[in-house]
């Protein structure tokens, strides 16, 4: 990861001391009713899931989900092979790096000269070819196939991420329809907009930093997508901004658990009924962390918007529709090169009052 840059330290040497508070964590809701035959059939019990889902993603934006249906063998083998690829000597990792035309592979804060971001990453999608456009400009139609890039070591490292990659989107799907559910839709009203879908997921490696108050395993942001299906070992760190008080609130890892938020997508497609909301990621002076994140994302065709059955005379609609391929591409393309604009957000399609 190298060293961090004395620059750096000088500019931000008298930042506050972060504030944080361990109490009050997510809400965790146990998904049992989905995965047990003399459960799911219990309207009531589904009830009261779509119900504790759908005040998560009011009142936090975030839950942890327990007895989810993703065996811990699996969840054992994908942060296994996790731990032997970023084991590798950074020469190994990079034959497999990722650049502005494949967006896909490995990637470190040194290659991207961001030193406040203190990891080191590598994606691949879910679907392979994964369809994007192929470039972030408006009239621009062309498409590219994005291909995933697999290294040669661990030599299983493939078979078992396109083996978690099928039980991660099984998740996702099962938490999509709750969340449609709980917004009083049929329960399958957002699976049109995934028939090729393009998610990802990304292994992460957080060294230990010499200096963790000088930088952060990931700044404060939203996730752009639908949903994030977070895996995270017992080192911890991952921090969110309570909405109730907008207090940084540590996640308490627990083991065999996922962490679940509602991106920018569902906040536009529910019409801010439900927020996404702003986390961060903590770096540990003396552990390492892994954690995994599958981004649940539409195809690239979709136009996202307010539903039209979220919207009425009394609650008109709250954003302009925007193609989701070219939002995803002009934040692929902005970790490359300087756009003419700042990097996109939803809250440039939002419609004033």
């Amino acid at each position: 990861m190298g060293e961090v840059d004395p620059a750096f330290i000088q500019e931000y040497e008298h930042r506050p001391k972060l504030n944080v508070n361990e109490a009050g964590g997510i809400p965790v809701i146990d998904l049992s009713p989905l995965n047990n035959s003399e459960l799911s059939n219990d309207q009531q019990l589904i009830g009261s899931l779509v119900s504790e889902i759908g005040n998560a993603c009011k009142d936090w934006g975030f839950f942890q989900v327990i007895n989810h249906g993703v065996h811990s063998d699996l969840q054992k083998r994908i942060e296994l092979v996790a731990r032997k690829f970023f084991g590798l000597s950074t020469e190994e990792k990079r034959k497999v790096r990722r650049d502005e035309e494949n967006p896909l592979g490995y990637y470190d804060t040194e290659h991207t000269k961001n030193v406040r971001d203190w990891k080191e990453v590598f994606d691949f999608t879910v679907s392979n070819p994964t369809i994007l456009p192929a470039s972030h400009k408006p009239n621009d139609h062309e498409v590219q196939e994005l291909r995933n890039q697999w290294p040669e070591y661990p030599p299983e490292i493939r078979e078992v991420c396109l083996e978690y990659a099928e039980a991660l989107e099984k998740l996702s799907y099962d938490l999509l329809e709750l969340i449609s559910l709980s917004l009083g839709l049929p329960a399958k009203r957002f699976n049109e907009f995934f028939k090729g879908h393009t998610s990802f997921i990304r292994l992460n490696h957080y060294p230990p930093c010499p200096l963790p108050d000088l930088a952060l395993g990931v700044g404060r942001h939203k996730d752009a997508g639908a949903l994030t299906v977070l895996a995270q070992d017992d080192v911890g760190g991952l921090d969110v901004k309570r909405k109730a008080d907008s207090e940084w609130v540590r996640v308490k890892p627990i083991p065999e658990s996922y962490i679940i938020n509602v991106g920018d997508i569902i906040q536009v497609w529910s019409n801010d009924k439900y927020e996404s909301v702003e986390h961060r990621v903590m770096v540990n002076p003396h552990r390492e962390r892994f954690s995994v994140p599958f981004f649940f994302m539409p195809a690239h065709y979709v136009m996202v918007k307010p539903l039209d059955e979220l919207v009425n005379e009394h609650n008109p609609p709250k954003y302009k529709e925007y193609n989701w391929g070219k939002f995803f591409r002009t934040r692929k393309t902005s970790n490359f090169k300087k756009l003419e604009v700042e990097n996109i957000q939803i809250h440039h399609f939002k419609i004033s009052n």
